[in-house]
């Protein structure tokens, strides 16, 4: 197995116990992103804020990965109120283009830092 750790300062600093990513060969597990902005680790305000924030988010990761968005296979979102759910739909066609990747919305009681979204992804590269 060929495992490598991915870093990048254009995301969060990891707030835990966990990489960014991790690459084993061709596949890529992207850790949990929430709308931080990196530049000051600070939550960004509002839903919609948030869902944009974790989508750069997760991109910048990808990109430290030799990926985009465009590789993401699978995708996990997580809402303190699904009532978002029709909001992250529409901000997602923004950052993702056809086909889609698969994807699950979670509902969950409560997020860290306060968070109202949070998702983390799989991808596939070279």
């Amino acid at each position: 197995m060929n495992k490598t750790i991915i870093q990048t300062a254009n995301a969060p600093a990891a707030i835990g116990t966990y990489s960014q990513a991790v690459r084993v060969d061709h596949t890529v597990y992207l850790s949990g992103q929430i709308g931080l902005d990196p530049a000051t680790m600070e939550m960004v305000d509002g839903i919609e804020a948030q869902i944009h924030q974790v989508f750069k988010n997760l991109a910048a990761v990808a990109a430290a990965a030799d990926g985009s968005l465009s590789d993401v296979v699978k995708l996990n979102v997580f809402l303190t109120d699904l009532g978002h759910f029709p909001k992250v739909s529409e901000i997602m066609a923004q950052y993702f283009v056809t086909p889609y990747p698969a994807r699950a919305a979670v509902g969950v009681a409560a997020l860290p830092r306060g968070a109202l979204v949070e998702a983390d992804a799989v991808m596939v590269t070279g």
